[in-house]
C-alpha cells in the first residue's frame, strides 16, 4: 500500500519507512513534485498535522499522514513548542535554532525537556486518526553528534548518556517521539489490513 507522508523532509521519511517496513510504501511532497510551503497555522501540534495531512489528501487523493514534532523546554514555558521549527526565525535553520535556545538557558539550571509528535493520518475512507509520541530528556550545554536533525545533537534522552545525533538509527528509531507515534500508527494500518 502507498502512503503520503506530507512533509520534504528526505531524513524524516528515511526513519519512517525504515521503522514501518516493507508492506507500505511512503512517497513524500518531493516524490509528487510538491516544492512550495504548506502554512502551519495552528498552535497545536495535532491542528499542524492535521493542516499537512489533509492538504495532501485533498490534493493527491491517497491516504496520508503528516506529523508535526517539537520541543518543549521546561524552563523556557514550553518554548520553543509548535514553533520548533521557526525559533530562531526564517529562513529556517537547525544550526540557528539551536544557537538561540542554548543561549536562552545559559545559567539556567533546570535543562528538563521532552520532545513530542503527533501524527494525523486521513485514511481511503477520509476519516481522520491521530497518534502520539513523546520522550522527556535534557538539554545540553553543547552540540554533540552528527546524526539525526533539528535539536538532536542538543537533547539527551532519559537513560542515555548520548544525544540523539549521537545514536545510530537504529538506536534512535526505537526511542524516539516519533518512533513511538509510528509505532501506535503501524499498529492501527495492520488492524486495518487485517479486519
Amino acid at each position: 500500500m502507498e502512503l503520503l507522508f506530507c512533509s520534504s523532509n528526505e531524513k524524516k521519511k528515511v526513519e519512517i519507512q525504515h521503522k514501518i517496513g516493507s508492506e507500505f510504501n511512503i512517497i513524500n511532497l518531493n516524490d509528487v513534485g510538491f516544492t512550495g510551503d504548506i502554512d502551519e497555522t495552528a498552535e497545536t501540534f495535532a491542528g499542524n498535522a492535521l493542516i499537512k495531512a489533509t492538504f495532501g489528501y485533498e490534493t493527491y487523493g491517497k491516504p496520508c499522514f503528516s506529523d508535526d514534532s517539537g520541543l518543549e523546554v521546561e524552563a523556557l514555558n514550553n518554548a520553543p513548542g509548535v514553533y520548533s521549527a521557526r525559533y530562531a526565525g526564517e529562513p529556517k535553520s537547525d544550526v540557528r535554532n539551536m544557537d538561540k535556545l542554548l543561549e536562552a538557558l545559559n545559567g539556567i539550571e533546570n535543562r528538563k525537556a521532552c520532545f513530542k509528535t503527533v501524527l494525523s493520518f486521513i485514511d481511503t475512507n477520509g476519516l481522520v486518526h491521530y497518534f502520539e509520541g513523546k520522550i522527556e530528556g535534557i538539554i545540553t550545554k553543547e552540540k554533540r553528534g552528527n546524526q539525526g536533525f533539528g535539536y538532536d545533537p542538543i537533547f539527551i534522552p532519559n537513560g542515555f548518556d548520548k544525544t540523539f545525533a549521537e545514536l545510530s538509527l537504529e538506536e534512535k528509531g526505537k526511542i524516539s517521539h516519533r518512533a513511538l507515534a509510528v509505532e501506535k500508527f503501524i499498529e492501527h494500518l495492520k488492524n486495518e489490513i487485517s479486519n
